[in-house]
């Protein structure tokens, strides 16, 4: 970590736009409780994410898409108890804010007024521009988000790398141009080429934060179950698991199993 933004006590949208200039990296992991998020706010992460992935990590659906507002303001709450430095980013769940700007708005408003957070990230580009511009204009910072949409998986039908094709990467960066001129403070990039990571991230001047994305983009996003372990059968080649932590809390609940049942805990220092 930079002395620069180590120095900083509260993480803004300002110092993530001054970390692209001064070339310094972002770090970025997804939370969605106060247990977490207290761990990575303390490790120095620069943004938090509370996902709309947690419709899959946390209550286990297939997709992102059943998620509701109401629990995604619930999880930033839990998650804004914590946080004593880094940047809270909020998913804006679908159905809350495409083809009407408006309902865009409202939803905005209610994340940030319920929870606390920072700011709020809506996928797509063109298309949801008007969107994008009506939450901006309340004062609302937004990232957007490009390439594989996960809200989207139901048109793409797959989870494979977006923008191999000329068509589709010519309208990835014209679509991260659009978003830097309508007033985003960064974007994520997800699952493309890395090269296109690089040309993108070195045609704008707002921050892109990568997944899957190639090492050329301003920081990464990963989520924080996924980097853990937590998660076993998720296995993209972009994931690097610094952890395996699904066989350590089995292991450990199956030691306390155990103990349990052999008579062994509680011991004799454990008792009152």
């Amino acid at each position: 970590m930079s002395a620069a933004v180590k120095e900083v006590k509260r993480m803004t949208t300002h110092v993530i736009r001054n970390m692209k200039a001064q070339g310094e990296k972002i770090s970025m992991l997804t939370a969605y409780d106060y247990s977490m998020a207290r761990i990575l706010d303390e490790a120095g992460i620069d943004m938090l994410l509370v996902g709309d992935s947690a419709s899959n990590v946390m209550a286990g659906h297939e997709t992102t898409l059943p998620i509701t507002l109401d629990q995604m303001i619930y999880h930033a709450q839990s998650v804004i108890r914590a946080v004593k430095r880094s940047l809270v980013v909020v998913d804006l769940p679908f159905g809350s804010y495409q083809g009407n700007s408006m309902k865009a708005l409202d939803s905005a408003i209610r994340i940030m007024k319920e929870s606390g957070a920072h700011s709020v990230k809506l996928e797509g580009g063109e298309e949801i521009v008007d969107s994008i511009k009506r939450i901006l204009s309340a004062g609302i910072p937004v990232m957007g988000h490009l390439g594989l949409t996960p809200q989207s998986i139901y048109k793409f039908g797959t989870y494979t790398v977006r923008a191999k094709k000329e068509d589709e990467a010519t309208k990835l960066m014209e679509d991260a141009k659009l978003l830097e001129e309508t007033g985003c403070f960064a974007i994520v990039l997800e699952k493309i080429p890395a090269a296109l990571g690089k040309k993108v991230s070195e045609s704008i001047s707002i921050p892109t934060i990568g997944i899957g994305a190639g090492p050329y983009t301003d920081g990464q996003v990963l989520v924080s179950h996924d980097l853990l372990g937590i998660t076993k059968d998720f296995k993209p080649r972009f994931l690097r698991r610094y952890l395996e932590l699904y066989d350590m809390i089995k292991g450990a609940a199956q030691e306390y199993s155990a103990d349990v049942k052999s008579g062994g805990f509680p011991n004799e220092k454990e008792q009152y």
